[in-house]
């Protein structure tokens, strides 16, 4: 006699099936000429929360190949860090770029 699947694990299965995991974006901070390297040091600690050897690390990586993945989230929290990122940059007087894309 074969083995029939129980209605409770069709369900669960069913809903696997259809439930997707949320797209994921990545939040890039670009090089420019004017912003500061402090600047964009202290950017990845407060608002990425980066540690300071890790922010320094994405900092020069940055600097030195014009661009940079500084992370990756849901939309939400990513449209809100770079948001955040574009604001201090703006009270700051720089002209840093940070842009999102949507990882494939």
């Amino acid at each position: 006699m074969g083995r029939t699947e129980s209605p409770d694990r069709a369900v669960d299965r069913a809903i696997r099936e259809l439930v997707q995991e949320p797209k994921r974006y990545r939040v890039i901070l670009h090089n420019d000429n004017y912003t500061t390297m402090d600047f964009v040091v202290e950017v990845l600690r407060l608002v990425f929360h980066k540690s300071p050897v890790e922010s320094h690390a994405i900092m020069m990586k940055i600097h030195k190949t014009g661009q940079g993945i500084v992370g990756v989230y849901s939309y939400d929290i990513a449209a809100t860090r770079a948001a955040r990122t574009r604001s201090l940059a703006k009270e700051g007087g720089y002209p840093l770029k940070c842009t999102i894309e949507e990882v494939s």
